[in-house]
């Protein structure tokens, strides 16, 4: 075991190879995954249509379906480049922030029911209009500021200060992709990567935290004592995962000067609320981003993002759970997780370049339809996973759909991402009534009830005003034209010739009454489980 342990140590600070520093991380990705099927013998499914690859890259990047006009645009080009040109597009878009903010709250704050305590989304939607780096934030959330622009980042630990147990789980899980809770109590029954020293060393980093009248804290001194389950007694060193201890005086409970100091603090807090408090001599936190940031102990740090936004854009993690990176718990593709997580330390944990070499892969790429019956297991990525869509993602989806598809054409750049924003804002009263997609997602009785006999969906988006999809169709010459706008705006694609035969029927039945047969039409539509998925 300990041999097992010693080889992963060592694969996590083995030197980058500048071969692999410098190839683009679409063509690396694409190899590693593409050597492991044809290993196993594993035929991958063939790639994504267009109409299906601007569906899902619209989706996971901003945060929405494709408008009419931008799937058609899109469908209709023959230019080499058109997906790369895309992916940039949509990156470049004020919504890509947005989104991805929304994205990154919800990994920080993944405990179901945790509602907005913890938030950081406001800080989270700045930092990526700034193009702040993975690590920047990392800090910023442990050692948030006192300016406005990182004194919401603060949020994240101020709502966890009450339990320095839950803090310092939700901190390892959340940055380093680890699950200490386990090796609370005794040593980890599974798992002998994980002592109680780990949990309660982790623990010490972040116990001296308190909430001063709503704002960030830390103790000049403080001591974390755990019971072995042999021995006596004994006080916590502040010590990393990867076992590397800062060396401290500072392990010891308050003088009663330090107490009548941060009581005086406290008064003059409470007193004066924009005062901020005052930064101990030696910080236990800025020692814990040092030491995780450093080069022999970081690559925990680089794994758990990479392997987080894979499972973002992939549906599985290179490791599962998330939370369980260990060395009895190997990576799919040890090799690509190690090489994406070295150039994600060598170019400064640029999470767009990440991003970016992950949608651009052919393996991102492939349809979600097999040739056969016996699929392949996830862990091998040869065919796209279905992704139930996302709260945002619903919500500003459905507002696109059921909107007139000419309200978005002919715009300004500016115009446009401003009429987008609108539809966001208008999804968002829906978007909090579904839940976060977790692992084994089912869709909740909430849900179903919302979308099948709830009158909600009828009254904010099967109306037929000004703008609306319906109403549009008021002036359509002929059934034919209204059915294929629907399909189209509702599901971003053309509709089959089964689809329009079927539709055409349906409508034939109804001619006495057309609007109520478009909008039971539109309804069947965004209520389906095309438009339910990514895919």
């Amino acid at each position: 075991m300990r041999l097992l342990r010693l080889a992963f140590l060592m694969a996590l600070v083995s030197p980058v190879s500048a071969r692999a520093a410098e190839r683009p991380l679409e063509s690396l990705i694409d190899q590693r995954i593409d050597a492991k099927l044809a290993a196993d013998k594993i035929a991958p499914a063939g790639p994504a249509d267009d109409a299906t690859l601007i569906r899902r890259l619209t989706l996971d990047l901003v945060g929405r379906i494709p408008t009419v006009g931008e799937s058609e645009a899109f469908l209709k080009s023959s230019e080499a480049d058109k997906r790369a040109k895309l992916v940039d597009r949509l990156m470049a878009s004020p919504a890509f922030d947005r989104y991805q903010a929304i994205l990154f709250d919800a990994m920080l704050n993944s405990e179901p029911g945790r509602g907005r305590s913890g938030s950081v989304r406001d800080y989270l939607v700045q930092a990526m209009k700034d193009k702040k780096p993975w690590d920047v934030i990392f800090r910023e959330l442990m050692l948030p500021g006192a300016d406005e622009k990182t004194k919401q980042a603060g949020e994240f630990l101020r709502a966890r200060v009450q339990d320095a147990d839950k803090m310092t789980n939700d901190v390892s899980v959340a940055f380093f992709g680890v699950n200490v809770s386990c090796a609370q109590c005794h040593d980890h029954p599974l798992v002998k990567d994980w002592k109680q020293d780990h949990f309660f060393g982790m623990k010490s980093f972040l116990a001296r935290t308190y909430d001063a009248g709503g704002q960030l804290a830390e103790r000049e001194a403080g001591v974390v004592k755990f019971k072995p389950t042999k021995g006596p007694e004994k006080p916590a060193k502040l010590m990393f995962l990867t076992g590397a201890v800062v060396e401290t005086d500072t392990l010891r409970d308050l003088t009663k000067d330090e107490q009548k100091k941060e009581k005086e603090a406290s008064d003059k807090k409470n007193k004066d609320a924009k005062a901020a408090p005052a930064k101990p001599k030696f910080s236990a936190r800025e020692k814990l981003v040092e030491v995780a940031l450093q080069p022999k102990e970081a690559e925990f740090f680089a794994r758990n993002i990479v392997n987080r936004l894979w499972h973002r854009f992939l549906g599985t993690g290179l490791v599962n759970p998330l939370d369980q990176m260990h060395s009895e718990n190997p990576a799919s593709h040890p090799e690509l997780l190690q090489e994406l997580a070295r150039d994600m330390a060598a170019h400064k944990y640029d999470i767009r370049r990440l991003i970016r070499g992950i949608v651009m892969s052919q393996t991102y790429a492939r349809s979600s339809q097999y040739g056969s019956e016996s699929r392949p297991e996830d862990k091998y990525f040869a065919v796209a996973k279905l992704r139930p869509l996302t709260p945002q993602q619903m919500g500003t989806s459905l507002k696109i759909a059921t909107s007139d598809p000419k309200q978005y054409d002919g715009l300004k750049p500016d115009e446009f991402e401003k009429r987008i924003e609108q539809a966001e804002s208008a999804g968002r009263g829906i978007a909090s009534l579904i839940a976060q997609p977790t692992e084994n997602f089912q869709i909740g009785v909430g849900e179903a009830l919302l979308f099948s006999n709830g009158d909600r969906i009828a009254k904010e988006f099967l109306t037929d005003g000004g703008g609306s999809l319906l109403g549009s169709l008021k002036t359509a010459k002929e059934p034919a034209e209204a059915v294929n706008a629907l399909v189209r705006t509702a599901l971003a694609r053309p509709a089959t010739p089964d689809e329009l035969n079927t539709l055409h029927a349906y409508f034939a039945e109804r001619k006495d009454r057309a609007a109520e047969a478009y909008k039971q039409m539109l309804w069947a539509l965004v209520t389906c489980p095309e438009f339910r998925f990514c895919h």
